[in-house]
């Protein structure tokens, strides 16, 4: 994924900018892994080999997200993920 498509993305349930966390980019400095957030829900969307999981929450499946967000906590910084939201442990 493209930095400059993160300025056109917008949360799908309240329309609000998301943040951007990287961990991972290729050799053209495109987004292999990471996560886009909203300050406002506090909904988690992970970034999947390149591609931005942005489904509403009941067609998510959490069975096959949660592999990568456990590989992830470490860069959690004291949060967590319930619900597919980042919030204060």
């Amino acid at each position: 994924m493209k930095l400059e498509t993160i300025e056109k993305l917008c949360c799908p349930f309240d329309k609000k900018d998301l943040e951007l966390k990287i961990i991972l980019k290729d050799e053209k400095e495109n987004i292999v892994e990471g996560w886009l957030t909203c300050a406002t829900c506090t909904r988690l969307y992970p970034i999947i080999k390149g591609i931005p999981i942005m489904n509403p929450d009941e067609y998510r499946e959490a069975h096959l997200e949660q592999p990568v967000l456990d590989r992830w906590q470490n860069q959690l910084a004291g949060k967590e993920i319930k619900n597919f939201r980042l919030i204060e442990k």
